[in-house]
């Protein structure tokens, strides 16, 4: 494998989660607020739709993930799958954010559903390919590291956009749901375009092999009973519930505490611009440390941000919580970073074991496959826990806005602890990397 990383294949692999974060960011923060809010589903029917909406898109993931590590085609295993699903991903998430004509509960309900659904799926045809690019591309333990922090730095960028940009575009149309609509056909056009950029800057390698003949079952037994990807797995998918359950609920803090939900945008500015500033800090630093303390720290340092921001924000006032919030962003930094450069070490030790044989599709189909569990679980929550507390839209009051903080801060922070105490097992450093890659050799 070629451990020389080119300018061009660091920012073309990099631009394309660009449109993934976008697509992941604009999901998590607006579509339970834009169904609730706008579109006018119950806020239980709405969190129940995003559930099955996402547990529906963790079951194509091992499926898309096994039959991409089997493609052999002129084209490559995985660029083919993004091509199809960037298109479909750019109409159906036009149509997520287009009010449909109906009013009644139910039907809203099915429809949203479904269509959520095939939003995912379009997803997912196009990330668990990307995602399973980068072992291929190099192997070297720290360049993987500074490729992830490319990819994450235009992943922030895609945050920073789907994020900012969504209120921005809404309000430019004096009929709402016509911008909500132009947003989405927006986001889904800014997904394609950065997907294509992909396809076409990067090459993947020649795969002269036979595809793996393992049953789909096999393999993921397989991959499920390796301790060493268990102990980064579970902690990769407890912080991404935690993050995600933060995500949901900071609109909803700053429309009904604060009483402003225009500061919103600020405190994410503030957030993601100390995430972007700090990846290449972190990238230095976990050559030093390594990627597994980085992470663990940073995490640490986000729980702590999300409680006092939660716990005090209406005492210190706004200005003061989003400085709290800007903090933060230094610890949700290495949540950008680390575990992406994790996987592909994980990968790695996988093949050494198993002779060799490439799995990084099935690795990166269960990876993305946790977190989309962890995403659909949080976002149920929210709904539910809103729902618990009698939220109801626009009608703030003090029972609902006590289950906007438990969203805000202690409920995250729960399962960030959790993930720290499991990532402390995960037992991969840069000596063990090259002892096992010597073993290949």
């Amino acid at each position: 494998m070629n451990n020389t990383v080119t300018r061009r294949i660091k920012w073309g692999f990099g631009i394309g989660d660009l449109g993934g974060n976008l697509f992941f960011t604009t999901i998590g923060f607006y579509l339970l607020f834009y169904l609730t809010d706008i579109v006018g589903l119950s806020a239980a029917l709405a969190g129940t739709v995003l559930m099955i909406g996402k547990i529906w898109d963790a079951v194509t993931d091992p499926i898309t993930g096994y039959i991409s590590d089997r493609t052999r085609s002129r084209w490559g295993r995985r660029r083919p799958y993004m091509f199809v699903g960037s298109i479909i991903a750019f109409f159906t998430m036009g149509l997520m954010f287009t009010k449909p004509a109906m009013e009644s509960q139910l039907p809203l309900f099915f429809y949203l559903t479904v269509l959520y659904c095939l939003l995912n799926t379009a997803y997912t045809l196009v990330n668990i390919p990307y995602a399973a690019l980068l072992p291929e591309l190099t192997d070297d333990y720290n360049q993987r590291t500074i490729l992830t922090g490319y990819r994450m730095s235009f992943a922030v960028v895609g945050t920073f956009v789907g994020a900012g940009a969504v209120m921005p575009l809404v309000s430019l149309f004096t009929n709402q749901s016509l911008g909500w609509s132009v947003m989405g056909y927006f986001m889904g056009a800014v997904m394609l375009f950065t997907t294509l950029v992909t396809i076409w800057a990067v090459r993947e390698p020649v795969h002269l092999e036979e595809p793996p003949t393992t049953g789909f079952l096999r393999t993921y037994r397989e991959a499920l009973k390796s301790p060493i990807f268990l102990t980064a797995l579970i902690p990769w998918s407890l912080f991404i519930m935690g993050t995600s359950m933060v995500q949901g609920a900071l609109v909803y803090y700053f429309a009904y505490i604060f009483g402003d939900e225009a500061l919103f945008q600020i405190a994410l500015v503030a957030l993601l611009t100390f995430s972007l500033v700090f990846i290449p800090i972190w990238v230095r630093i976990s050559e030093k440390i390594g990627k597994k303390r980085c992470y663990m720290i940073g995490m640490g340092i986000m729980g702590i941000g999300v409680m006092v921001f939660s716990l005090l924000g209406e005492a210190i006032g706004p200005i003061a919580s989003i400085v709290v919030m800007a903090l933060a962003g230094i610890g949700l930094s290495t949540h950008y970073v680390m575990p992406h450069a994790i996987l592909p070490d994980v990968v790695e030790h996988d093949a050494i074991n198993h002779g060799n044989i490439r799995r990084e599709g099935v690795f990166s189909s269960l990876w993305t496959f946790s977190s989309k569990i962890g995403q659909a679980l949080a976002l149920a929550l929210n709904g539910w826990i809103l729902a618990l507390f009698a939220y109801t839209p626009n009608e703030p009051t003090a029972l609902s806005a006590i289950g906007i903080k438990l969203l805000c801060g202690p409920l995250p922070l729960v399962w960030y602890i959790i993930g720290i105490v499991v990532l402390n097992y995960y037992p991969i450093d840069s000596e063990f990397y090259s002892r096992m890659m010597k073993q290949r050799s």
